[in-house]
């Protein structure tokens, strides 16, 4: 069973042994550490795993400051805090980006480096009617989850990447409804979360997997986006998983879970 712990920084759950190696997994944006809670206990067999809430997110702090930079900030502290000198990290889409940043900054901190789904570049705009529906819902005056689905399904039409916002909804102690996720701070910094953080400089040293949704080609576009991941991380390999979008370890999570466990049991 997974353990809760409030901590100094970062909401967070952990699970497996402690005497494990850890493993820590970031989640992507407008997510949360509970999204990943399957394969956690699943990598808990034979790594001491964390899923962390980045800022901004899930139960975390709020902060009207957001970039990558500070998400791997976050992530030192949250490391030092736990006496974790060093561990495997898994990020998703933007949780990836924050692992790539802290991979370069805190080379010493990583041993291998799983990035799903998302390449050290940048990218277009994309989810204005995402932002579009989580502010014009009328958070404060709903009386219901189903309320929430109903008014938000004009602009988000496709139920799965609904439910996954409606996660993000909290019922106060009064019966009021309010976001999880700091929505005026996403969006004042979304062109920073689109950005590439790392210069032309950065390298980084570990090993790295980088994964790649057979069927989300605007996220890594290959063979184009394959020499600029091997630019920063020349010490990388990337794999396509088969019938999977941009949420790989939701849509296909055994071959997922295959494919990240080979890569770090490999010596």
């Amino acid at each position: 069973m997974p353990q809760n712990y409030p901590s100094v920084q970062l909401n967070y759950k952990s699970f497996g042994n402690s005497h494990h190696f850890p493993l820590i997994i970031l989640h992507g944006l407008f997510g949360m550490l509970d999204n990943w809670q399957t394969l956690a206990i699943r990598f808990a067999e034979t790594h001491r795993v964390f899923t962390i809430d980045q800022r901004n997110h899930g139960k975390s702090f709020h902060s009207p400051d957001f970039n990558y930079p500070l998400l791997a900030d976050d992530l030192f502290d949250f490391m030092h805090h736990h006496h974790l000198p060093k561990a495997h990290i898994i990020g998703h889409s933007m949780g990836g980006k924050t692992a790539m940043q802290f991979a370069v900054s805190h080379p010493q901190m990583v041993a291998k480096l799983v990035v799903v789904d998302i390449a050290p570049k940048d990218y277009p705009a994309g989810h204005d009617a995402i932002f579009d529906a989580f502010t014009q819902l009328p958070i404060y005056q709903i009386t219901s989850r189903n309320e929430a689905d109903e008014l938000m399904k004009p602009l988000v039409p496709e139920w799965g990447t609904r439910q996954f916002l409606l996660k993000n909804l909290t019922r106060h102690k009064d019966g009021t409804y309010g976001w999880k996720c700091n929505v005026p701070a996403l969006q004042q910094h979304y062109n920073q979360i689109l950005a590439n953080s790392l210069t032309p400089f950065d390298t980084g040293v570990c090993p790295a997997l980088f994964l790649k949704g057979e069927k989300s080609p605007k996220y890594i576009e290959l063979p184009e986006d394959e020499s600029t991941i091997r630019h920063f991380f020349p010490n990388s390999v990337i794999e396509t998983i088969a019938n999977a979008g941009h949420w790989i370890h939701a849509e296909q999570p055994e071959a997922f879970y295959n494919a990240v466990s080979r890569f770090l049991s490999l010596p």
